[in-house]
């Protein structure tokens, strides 16, 4: 039986099916999979965003893991309004002279 592939922007659980490292299981998304770092069948490198309750991303991780006992989560799509605003520090910006 083949494992299932992990792909960037999946969300996967993590937990000791996955890896006898996740201890305390953990929830990330992957950014990209290091598929020119070899090693054993079944086995594969990833960097990922490790996410908190809420689903936010808390620290950027290289794992190294076992795809066959990683649980694939359904993704939650973001809000509609919950793009950043503009400005890029999360701020709204107001004109000048409003309160």
């Amino acid at each position: 039986m083949t494992p299932p592939e992990v792909r960037s922007g999946d969300v996967l659980h993590l937990s000791r099916t996955a890896s006898v490292q996740f201890i305390r299981p953990i929830t990330v998304r992957v950014i990209r999979v290091l598929a020119d770092w070899h090693t054993y069948h079944g086995w594969v490198w990833i960097d990922a965003y490790e996410l908190n309750a809420a689903g936010d991303a808390v620290r950027r991780r290289t794992l190294f893991l076992m795809s066959a006992g990683a649980r694939r989560l359904a993704q939650r799509d973001r809000p509609a309004g919950a793009a950043l605003p503009q400005g890029g520090r999360g701020r709204r910006l107001r004109p000048v002279g409003t309160r």
